[in-house]
């Protein structure tokens, strides 16, 4: 019986409590599946046409234009040195040889661009990659058989070996691939030489490979001994003390929220071996408040992964979040993760993006949206040709704001070609220091480009980027810095229980990003997440905060956590990293879980 005036609340005794989900909620966990098993769901479903295309485009054609480019320069110089031994014969010649050096003159920096964007295009695709996971592969070996219960300096040194080893191993095998290749290479040939234009092709094809593989060649050995050379990361040994005379900032580093757009969704890597919905979110917000009532909070930091899979519900419910806790939302940063930006189809691991499809231009869209409505005001661009901070990231994008409108109706592909080069210049983004020895953060996209579900993880920090990093600490040579990215910069100093844990996670050019870091060390704090991992060390002398995530490793009625670190500058303007602050979320048994 119910009171007067209150509405009868109806109860339903299903079998199934589809509040509690059921196993195609699984379809892609990775801690309900193995890999093992979600390859072969891949493997079935993958369209064999659309993979085909997208090698061609991601791959052949890249490889058809830097082979062809040695070519159309030797024939450019083949026409002006035959232009100018005639040059005197006649006014007609005379002519055709100043066309032929204008066309070289004012053409070359486009050939330059070509090279440039086709080898970084190869590099990042296979050449990097191929190099990560053979020293991975190897590390992993090396370690199930000989560190199961060795020293943490031990472990180090079978690291470093592996590193040398990786890099020996690819140097052998590129330089085996290009004696083979070198016969049907032409680097240097003329168009006039090639005797039918079917030969063209393969010719080109040839040389790209001669190039990528003895870039290679060398390259691998010059990795594997950076590598090698680079002191090993290891776990924090101690924080720091406080001093007299800090000044000391509280940073919440929250990571891997992982929004659903459902009351009851559950995230892709988790199933239902994590939390439904965004109901902890909310309680994590709620005990943020409190916190910051007691003592005054200065960053809320998230270090990617906002969404599950980048779209406009998810991003939707990350803003009512946001809009419940006003105070606090003056103090968030955002960066974007894999999971914000890569994610194809929530349910199909195995569906592609063909690189001339808008969807991955839509995600960033929206994630720059995003970041614009959460920090725009606050955050500056940098101005890369002018060696500068620049304008504010509001102020930047204000002008391409119709373009952004009109691709998110009609995602056309001049647009798309228009807003790809606004993407890469809107990173790093810095929140500059309020006074010229205060503290910065400096926010980076460390994804790379991936048209796969499957492949979504792949991380890598561009040169334009550390640039920026650099241009930032130059403008304030006084100032300390968090700087911020989604992907972990190395992997953890323990061995995987899994291959899969270490390929394709980590930044493919991490050790490289490590040593350009480094000697910023006393200024910088390296904080990210990704790989939802409580860790905090070091490595070469830089200090690496890993967040946890509070959604993504526990059912409901398991508790998780997250981290406020304390921050302090001492008299001689170093960083200094004080022991932090956890703060659980205790797990919540609701009617859905009695």
């Amino acid at each position: 019986m119910t009171h007067k005036g209150q509405p009868r609340q109806p109860t339903f005794a299903a079998i199934l409590d589809p509040r509690l989900g059921d196993i195609e909620d699984d379809a892609s966990s990775t801690k309900r599946r193995s890999m093992f098993s979600l390859a072969g769901s891949l493997l079935v479903e993958i369209s064999l046409p659309k993979l085909v295309l997208a090698w061609i485009l991601l791959l052949v054609l890249p490889g058809l234009l830097l082979g062809l480019v040695p070519i159309v320069v030797t024939s450019w110089l083949g026409a002006v040195a035959s232009k100018i031994a005639s040059a005197f014969i006649g006014i007609w010649s005379a002519l055709i040889f100043l066309a032929v050096a204008a066309l070289g003159w004012f053409g070359w920096r486009t050939v330059v661009r070509t090279v440039e964007k086709n080898f970084w295009a190869l590099n990042s695709i296979v050449v990097q990659p191929g190099y990560a996971a053979a020293r991975e592969i190897l590390r992993h070996l090396t370690e199930r058989a000989f560190a199961k219960h060795a020293s943490e300096a031990t472990r180090a040194k079978l690291r470093a070996a592996a590193a040398a080893v990786a890099g020996i191993l690819v140097s052998v095998f590129a330089g085996f691939v290009l004696w083979l290749v070198w016969p049907s290479a032409h680097l240097f040939a003329q168009t006039s030489e090639i005797a039918n234009w079917r030969d063209i092709v393969p010719v080109a094809l040839a040389n790209s490979v001669v190039v990528i593989t003895a870039y290679l060649a060398v390259a691998a050995l010059v990795w594997g001994i950076a590598d090698a050379a680079t002191p090993q990361p290891r776990g924090l040994t101690a924080f720091d003390e406080p001093q007299e005379g800090d000044r000391t900032w509280r940073a919440v580093h929250l990571s891997d929220i992982h929004i659903v757009g459902e009351r009851y969704g559950f995230r892709i890597e988790s199933g239902r071996s994590g939390p439904r919905g965004n109901d902890r979110l909310k309680r994590l917000f709620d005990k943020l408040e409190a916190i910051d009532a007691n003592d005054r909070l200065d960053v809320i930091l998230i270090t990617g992964d906002m969404t599950d899979a980048g779209i406009c519900t998810e991003w939707a419910q990350f803003f009512e979040l946001l809009a419940e806790h006003p105070s606090l939302a003056e103090r968030v940063l955002i960066l974007p993760g894999n999971h914000d930006l890569n994610i194809i189809d929530r349910a199909n691991p195995a569906r592609m993006d063909l690189p001339t499809s808008p969807d991955r231009r839509l995600r960033q869209i929206r994630a720059l949206s995003a970041m614009d409505a959460v920090q725009g005001e606050r955050v500056n661009v940098v101005d890369l040709s002018a060696g500068k901070l620049g304008e504010t990231l509001t102020a930047f994008l204000k002008p391409h704001a119709d373009a952004m409108k009109r691709f998110a109706d009609e995602a056309r592909p001049l647009l798309s070609d228009a807003l790809s080069v606004l993407w890469s210049k809107s990173f790093p983004v810095v929140l500059p220091p309020r006074r010229e020895d205060g503290l910065g953060v400096i926010l980076l996209n460390s994804n790379a480009d991936t048209h796969f579900s499957f492949t979504n993880a792949l991380g890598m920090v561009s040169a334009e980027q550390v640039r920026g990093i650099e241009i930032a600490c130059a403008a304030y040579p006084g100032a300390c810095w968090i700087v911020a990215l989604h992907h972990h910069v190395i992997e953890y100093p323990w061995a995987a229980k899994a291959l899969s844990e270490r390929i394709g996670t980590a930044l493919i050019n991490g050790n490289w990003f490590i040593r350009k870091m480094r000697p910023l060390a006393d200024r910088i704090l390296l904080m990210h997440g990704h790989r939802h991992v409580d860790w905090i060390g070091e490595c070469a002398e830089l200090r690496i905060v890993s967040a946890p995530s509070p959604v993504m490793e526990a059912t409901n009625d398991m508790p998780t956590a997250f981290y406020i670190h304390t921050l302090a500058i001492d008299g001689e303007g170093c960083l200094k990293l004080r022991r932090p602050e956890r703060i659980v979320l205790e797990g919540e048994v609701s009617g859905a879980d009695a």
